[in-house]
């Protein structure tokens, strides 16, 4: 009964199929430019319905700080959430690839940024060169407390961000898992909400090794080569990661396994909520469930051979506990039917 992370489980079959298949060719192109990365680009840009720039690399980290170099210079900031995973999971490395840029956090329920959020913070850079330039907004797709922006939210901060002459990212690590929430199409979600930039995530739902810096505006790409390479972040053996975006695209696998770990969320979600001492932290719109509960229960789930962490959380009670459950394609379905079973006995 693992539920630590998306990252704990392995790689889908299909997608491991495709990189057997890539390690069956004696040679290929190397450095990203094998034929299998202009059709993994052309595949993505009809996935988004317009022409795309495509960009692989080998983490969310990098994807992030890279799409944040392209459009923030050092002496600018960049406005996320102050739970952000840029802000609090990549140990600085924005800061490092945009050359110095500012991280500028906001809060918001459930790690949301807000307009009013925005405008409030915008309103502190009044004095000129003294302090960053606001050049950036970065939004998390889903959250890191697992909720999800609805397009119209979106389009709210990004137009808001552009009137002040600001560029928009999306850190899209879960995005097929918001996707699949909101129902709506990857354009919807993105360019047509106003998103410049987005990173691309495939590792946390079934890749190996795949993540994907995504320009909307492709004027920004025309340097990203070189800031790739400069970061360290530029696979030789490209081919392996052209052939997983391939067998994630295609036939809509990705959209699968992100259904499918979202369905499992609902259901660890649905037995917390039968518990009357249960409450949750943000609402489950996503894979990962954030249910606060009484430490007693915290301790007993988890001597009872349940993996899952502890997320901070302000405001909690001395005997209260937050956890994240993080589910996946790959959890187990007797698992969950499993802890399903614990959460009821234990909690009633």
């Amino acid at each position: 009964m693992n539920f630590n992370s998306d990252n704990v489980y392995g790689v889908h079959p299909k997608i491991m199929d495709a990189m057997v298949a890539a390690n069956a060719r004696l040679t290929d192109v190397s450095y990203c430019h094998d034929d299998g990365a202009a059709e993994a680009e052309a595949a993505l840009s009809k996935v988004f319905e317009r022409d795309v720039k495509v960009f692989f690399v080998m983490n969310g980290t990098g994807a992030n700080s890279l799409a944040l170099s392209s459009i923030c210079p050092p002496y600018g900031g960049i406005i996320c959430h102050e739970g952000a995973h840029i802000n609090t999971d990549e140990c600085n490395c924005p800061e490092l690839f945009t050359g110095g840029a500012k991280l500028l956090t906001v809060s918001g329920s459930y790690n949301k940024i807000t307009p009013a959020g925005v405008e409030a913070k915008l309103a502190q850079f009044v004095h000129g060169e003294h302090g960053a330039k606001p050049s950036a907004l970065s939004i998390s797709q889903a959250t890191e407390l697992g909720a999800v922006y609805t397009p119209d939210e979106i389009l709210a901060l990004t137009q808001l961000t552009h009137q002040a002459g600001m560029r928009c990212h999306m850190d899209g690590a879960r995005f097929a898992n918001a996707l699949s929430y909101l129902g709506c199409t990857p354009a919807r979600m993105t360019w047509m909400a106003g998103i410049d930039v987005l990173s691309f995530g495939g590792t946390k739902n079934g890749a190996m090794i795949l993540e994907a810096v995504v320009f909307f505006d492709t004027k920004l790409a025309d340097d990203f080569l070189y800031r790739r390479k400069r970061a360290g972040q530029l696979l030789s053996k490209g081919r392996y990661l052209s052939a997983q975006m391939l067998a994630y695209l295609k036939d809509d696998l990705w959209l699968e396994n992100a259904c499918r770990a979202n369905t499992l969320a609902a259901e660890v979600a649905a037995a917390f909520a039968a518990v009357k001492s249960v409450q949750f932290a943000a609402p489950v719109e996503a894979n990962e469930v954030f249910p606060i509960m009484p430490r007693h229960l915290f301790e007993a789930l988890q001597k009872a051979g349940a993996k899952f962490y502890e997320w901070p959380l302000d405001g909690l009670a001395a005997d209260q506990a937050c956890a994240r459950l993080v589910l996946s394609f790959a959890t187990p379905q007797e698992d969950v039917a499993k802890f399903i079973g614990l959460v009821k006995r234990l909690g009633n």
